[in-house]
């Protein structure tokens, strides 16, 4: 009998426990001004959103945001698509963010989530982390880690989410 109602109990409480999960929470971010933004509030018309977890530090995050960068603009005619690439560098290396993007010329909104509250709410454990946002902002697809490649699997993934929209 203790089962069946700590079940029920479960099953009534699921859908108050998702709710909101599935979005980006309202956490504070900073842009490369130093600008506090809220991540809830990033948005892209109704179109497509890539969030990229990362760090200046990280080779495998780099390697999968120039290869992104490759294909960037493609992608961004043929779905729309806006990346958000959110990097994780702490008080210590902050300050390299915006140098080390501009130098690489990446064309994407970056934002620095130096305390990590944004990547404590999403569970990210390490980059990179990647997330797929559909039109509403909701998330529909997560990937962690990158191999030269994962990058057209979240382009098939993306195709996917832009039929169906």
């Amino acid at each position: 009998m203790k089962k069946l109602f700590l079940l029920l109990f479960v099953a009534a409480l699921a859908p108050l426990m998702s709710v909101g999960q599935n979005k980006l929470p309202e956490v504070n971010i900073t842009d490369l001004e130093g600008n506090t933004v809220k991540a809830s509030d990033l948005s892209n018309d109704g179109k497509p959103i890539i969030v990229d977890f990362w760090a200046t530090w990280c080779k495998p995050c780099i390697r999968e945001l120039t290869n992104i960068a490759d294909s960037y603009e493609d992608w961004q005619d043929e779905t729309g698509v806006k990346v958000i690439a959110i990097s994780i560098d702490d008080s210590r290396t902050s300050g390299k963010v915006a140098p080390f993007v501009n130098g690489r010329g990446w064309e994407y909104e970056v934002y620095i989530d130096q305390n990590h509250d944004l990547k404590r709410a999403m569970n990210v454990n390490n980059v990179p982390h990647t997330f797929l946002l559909n039109g509403k902002g909701e998330i529909v697809w997560q990937h962690n880690s990158y191999v030269v490649g994962d990058e057209e699997e979240l382009y098939e993934k993306l195709l996917e989410l832009a039929e169906e929209e």
